[in-house]
């Protein structure tokens, strides 16, 4: 009868323990369910529950039940009507305008480089989470960096794209951001800044020709069927996913449960990094089944849409708050990366 007795009175501490949530995050992403955004939060709130042993509640608001616009999120985050939000760099460049070194063209090679750079407590991280919290007055925190779509490449509804030259007189989409519209007239097309929900329309109305997009997001939005059909594999910028959260909400918890929540979002991370590998892979099928022509750049093809596009680095450094310094650490991890690499390679291969 004891026995019994203390395995009930166990069971109800259990059960008390997972009831009683001593925290909740909420969390937004301006998205949808089908996007990399969403998949890295099904993973932290998952990871950060259950480690916590319901200490912690994580709530979900995908898309823009919360807030709209970056600048409004991110002021969310900084005031703590919102605890967790994720933004691209272009996204938070308005008030976090150094972030932007996410974008800038031809950096980093592959998916192998980027994750190295971005690794969690990289010199480069580092720097950024520190002009991160000095900018925002210590009241936000940059969590981590992800990937939210693969790689920004370039599509069109007129022609295929080879050389800068073929990208004259195209009109691209870009977001308000200085950098990207700074990338595009420097490869010769114009700028068009569109809202993200008018761009199906704006590629069937003719308002734009193209885009700078990774695949998931071009077939997530169905834009084939509003006729873009080209697509060029330049890879010119890693889709960075900047997680933010409230700096006194963090610091509020103890040190048992801020590192659960740290580890949720090296969980997340992770999963932000794998979900386009595998998404993009049916998207790719996809859109070549659809008649779409998917062309992959040669090394002599891409150095010179990189030679094209160097003026946008002597831009970011003469006109961004901070860019000297953040571009100065992203190049030296960069390197360090890519020496490790070769290393790796070295070892693995003979």
């Amino acid at each position: 009868m004891l026995k019994h007795l203390t395995a009930a009175a166990l069971a109800a501490c259990v059960a008390g323990s997972a009831m009683a949530q001593d925290y909740t995050l909420r969390a937004t992403a301006n998205s949808n369910e089908n996007d990399e955004d969403y998949d890295g939060l099904v993973v932290f709130k998952n990871y950060v529950e259950s480690a916590s042993n319901g200490a912690i509640a994580v709530e979900l608001f995908i898309g823009t039940q919360l807030c709209s616009t970056g600048a409004e999120c991110l002021e969310g985050v900084s005031e703590g009507s919102i605890d967790i939000y994720v933004s691209t760099s272009g996204g938070a460049a308005g008030i976090f305008p150094f972030v932007q070194v996410l974008d800038l063209p031809y950096l980093m090679a592959d998916d192998r480089v980027a994750e190295a750079v971005l690794a969690n407590g990289s010199p480069f991280v580092r720097q950024m989470q520190d002009m991160v919290m000095e900018a925002s007055g210590e009241t936000v925190r940059l969590m981590t960096i992800g990937n939210t779509g693969g790689w920004r490449n370039f599509a069109n509804t007129q022609r295929r794209v080879t050389s800068p030259e073929d990208m004259d007189g195209l009109k691209i989409r870009t977001v308000v951001a200085d950098l990207p519209q700074e990338l595009v007239r420097a490869l010769g097309a114009s700028p068009t800044p569109i809202p993200w929900p008018e761009l199906f329309t704006s590629f069937q109305t003719g308002v734009v020709d193209g885009s700078k997009n990774g695949i998931t997001d071009i077939m997530g939005m169905k834009f084939p069927d509003a006729g873009l059909q080209y697509v060029t594999l330049d890879g010119h910028a890693y889709m960075g996913a900047l997680w933010y959260m409230n700096n006194e909400k963090f610091m509020g918890m103890p040190e048992d449960l801020r590192r659960v929540v740290a580890d949720g979002f090296y969980q997340l991370q992770q999963a932000t990094f794998a979900s386009p590998k595998r998404k993009s892979i049916q998207a790719y099928e996809d859109f070549v089944a659809g008649g779409g022509d998917l062309y992959v750049p040669t090394p002599e093809e891409k150095a010179a849409f990189a030679e094209a596009a160097a003026p946008v680095m002597d831009w970011f450094q003469q006109n961004v708050d901070g860019g000297p310094e953040i571009l100065e650490a992203m190049q030296a991890a960069v390197s360090e990366a890519e020496a490790q690499i070769a290393e790796t390679y070295e070892a693995d291969l003979n």
